[in-house]
């Protein structure tokens, strides 16, 4: 399965969504760093899931991201 990324047109935040709409990663800034949070819902078939975690730079919460986006995907049915 994949991910599909969306962009805020204001550059305030990166959204991927999993392609079978069960989880989202969202990485934002804020006033203390950048935050990458994941949300899978309740109805997903691994059960629901909240994940968050401040960076102190953009690459660095890229990289959780790109961790979590592996770590947390599904097989394709």
């Amino acid at each position: 399965m994949t991910w599909t990324e969306t962009n805020d047109e204001r550059d305030a935040h990166t959204e991927w969504e999993r392609d079978d709409g069960w989880a989202t990663i969202r990485l934002r800034t804020r006033h203390d760093g950048w935050i990458v949070r994941l949300d899978r819902l309740t109805q997903a078939p691994e059960g629901s899931l909240y994940l968050d975690e401040r960076a102190e730079t953009r690459d660095e919460a890229e990289r959780v991201a790109a961790e979590w986006r592996e770590t947390y995907d599904v097989a394709e049915r």
